[in-house]
């Protein structure tokens, strides 16, 4: 019960961090409403739990096993989160936003997950730290996974939701230009703890 209790913990604090599934939800939540955004929620689950199957089985930690893939795939990841807290901090506000810009998709959240390196460092950093079931390793990753699932159902939830409440700050130029630069700074401090 006491590693279940820290493993939920854990998991709740990094699937809540600002990254960017969860400020891609209050974006959507803001300018589509959280009825619209649905969809893409669940693509960004579905493609979370791909993302937690791969690190369950091992194909991540192969991978970063050979010589030279850790220091560029770390390289990768920062210039990554980088080129979206910009994105983040330099988005107009919502009434300037392009009118082409459509609905995200349940493709679009499922490979936003897919391509997401918080979620794979995130993922590897819970299977890795945590046992819920000791000595039956298959049984242990589909406790973790189906935990976690539902942990991320419900913050995504909220984050989308939050993301509805919060679209008429998003309509004001100077307020947004505030929330997107603090987004930005909560998006590259998630990345940094992730890295320390």
């Amino acid at each position: 019960m006491e590693g279940l209790i820290g493993f939920v913990t854990a998991a709740t604090a990094l699937a809540g961090s600002p990254g960017p599934a969860t400020l891609s939800l209050a974006a959507a939540g803001a300018t589509y409403g959280p009825r619209r955004g649905i969809a893409f929620m669940a693509g960004i689950l579905v493609g979370m739990v791909a993302v937690m199957a791969i690190v369950a089985t091992g194909v991540t930690q192969a991978l970063l096993a050979m010589p030279g893939i850790a220091p560029a795939v770390t390289l990768l990841a920062a210039g990554y989160f980088l080129y979206l807290a910009f994105r983040i901090a330099t988005a107009p506000p919502l009434r300037d936003a392009h009118p082409s810009l459509g609905l995200p998709t349940f493709s679009g959240g499922m490979l936003l997950s897919l391509i997401n390196p918080k979620g794979y460092a995130a993922m590897a950093g819970l299977f890795s730290s945590f046992n819920l079931l000791d000595q039956r390793g298959t049984a242990d990753a589909v406790a973790k996974v189906i935990v976690v699932t539902v942990i991320i159902s419900m913050v995504n939830t909220l984050w989308l939701i939050g993301g509805g409440a919060m679209t008429r700050y998003f309509r004001n130029p100077r307020v947004s230009r505030a929330l997107n630069i603090l987004f930005a700074l909560l998006l590259l401090g998630s990345a940094l703890a992730l890295w320390l």
